[in-house]
């Protein structure tokens, strides 16, 4: 069986790969930016290009990873290409999406929350959402959070630099989310891509906690001083989701891979020297 990852060159995407390929999968790849071993260039903005690959490459299955922060083209359209691609060849579809497509003005979101997004990104994911299920209503589409893992989550790399005085800004104390590890992330994609599953599933960690919380389990498995990380509550005017949790119950049932906290696996987690 043959497994397409879009956006490899990424933490998600390559943790994908390398854990699909250890489970037996023929994985091929795509990246953009950043150039990724045994991986092919895709503008996954060019529907021509996508088509003509997929065609090609005749995959069993795409897990779409890839993504960008404020560009609504890649986001959106090029989601929607992936999709139409995948289901002119036949191919299954896992789409990767996030909490940002909420507002957290109700706080708790299950599998039938619909999108109310609050900045640009969100609004982009949430289109992106609305394309793929139009397009491929057996598709997976997987909401997740913040990603962690190995020292190489945004949010990992965002506390050593702040600690460090490397980058401005700071930790928000009321900013909620559930944070996951990237290989239970990956492991629940994989399996998806076999089980048939249609429709929104939400995929994060066990526990809520805020995000300074968060920098502060990472400080101290990283031998930080805590006390060196800037925080404080979410500015006037910064427009974000404050406390902001998606329910797992569903993924809990359905899947084999168990969902951890990032209490729990934050401290035990490995740090590649290089992430440091």
């Amino acid at each position: 069986m043959r497994m397409l990852i879009t956006g490899v060159s990424g933490h998600l995407g390559g943790t994908t790969a390398a854990r699909a390929a250890a489970a037996g999968w023929d994985v091929a790849g795509t990246y953009f930016s950043n150039p990724a071993e045994g991986a092919e260039w895709l503008d996954v903005r060019d529907r021509a290009a996508v088509g003509e690959f997929v065609m090609r490459v005749r995959p069993d299955v795409i897990v779409h990873t890839a993504a960008g922060r404020d560009d609504w083209p890649l986001i959106a359209d090029g989601s929607a290409y992936v999709a139409l691609a995948a289901a002119r060849a036949g191919a299954r579809l896992v789409h990767v999406s996030t909490e940002a497509v909420f507002s957290g003005r109700d706080v708790h979101y299950d599998e039938s929350a619909q999108p109310d997004p609050v900045y640009p990104y969100g609004a982009a994911k949430a289109a992106a959402e609305t394309a793929v299920r139009a397009i491929d209503p057996a598709a997976a589409v997987v909401r997740t959070s913040l990603i962690l893992g190995y020292g190489r989550g945004v949010h990992e790399k965002l506390t050593r630099d702040l600690a460090a005085g490397r980058a401005p800004g700071m930790l928000f104390t009321d900013q909620i989310r559930k944070p996951i590890h990237v290989d239970d992330l990956a492991d629940a994609l994989i399996e998806l891509a076999s089980n048939g599953y249609a429709g929104v599933l939400n995929v994060a960690g066990a526990d809520a906690i805020s995000r300074y919380e968060l920098g502060v389990l990472v400080a101290e498995r990283d031998g930080i001083d805590p006390a060196s990380i800037p925080h404080g509550p979410t500015p006037a005017g910064v427009t974000a989701p404050a406390d902001l949790r998606l329910a797992i119950g569903r993924a809990a049932e359905l899947l084999k891979t168990r969902l951890r906290g990032c209490r729990e696996f934050v401290p035990q987690d490995t740090v590649d020297p290089v992430a440091r």
